[in-house]
């Protein structure tokens, strides 16, 4: 089956808030124990609802089920500053979650990726792509460097313990 990357819409915040939920999301995004909610303090009709230029979620869906999901932000013009006020122009950082426990290990998130990452090489401005997992997500790490994602850092955002890696566009073996 096909998988496909659309806009996400309000109709699927019901999907967000039971992904937000799932015990396999919630131990990629939080090294807390106790923790019942992957993304503690969204509200997904306002994350999904907003009208900020530089971030987009996207539904993941095979054979038009949805499956997962994805954000993609412009680092340097995204409202929380999430990667400094300083962070570079031309970049993109992405986060991908599979949402449905059924459809872990099926090679999904590297389709998700694949289109993700083409979508956002196919401006010819955005040199590179940031992401940050968890440093205790190991499995997160081989996913992202088989990729061709390069470590750069380890780094606390908030307080979670994270690894930074980046995707140049040269690295990019689907890349135009």
């Amino acid at each position: 089956m096909t998988v496909t990357l659309r806009p996400a819409t309000l109709a699927d915040v019901p999907h967000f808030a039971r992904w937000d939920t799932q015990p396999h999301v919630i131990r990629a995004t939080s090294d807390d124990p106790d923790a019942d909610v992957a993304f503690e303090d969204a509200v997904w009709a306002e994350e999904i609802g907003s009208d900020d230029p530089a971030s987009t979620y996207y539904v993941a869906e095979l054979g038009g089920r949805p499956v997962g999901a994805m954000q993609v932000i412009d680092p340097a013009l995204e409202r929380t500053h999430y990667w400094g006020a300083d962070c570079p122009q031309n970049l993109r950082a992405m986060d991908i979650w599979i949402g449905e426990p059924d459809c872990l290990g099926k090679g999904l998130g590297t389709r998700m990726m694949t289109l993700a990452i083409d979508q956002a090489f196919a401006d010819p401005n955005v040199g590179a792509i940031l992401i940050d997992p968890l440093a205790s997500n190991t499995r997160a790490h081989r996913f992202y460097r088989r990729l061709g994602f390069t470590f750069v850092e380890q780094r606390f955002f908030d307080e979670d313990d994270c690894f930074v890696y980046r995707l140049n566009r040269a690295g990019w073996r689907n890349g135009a």
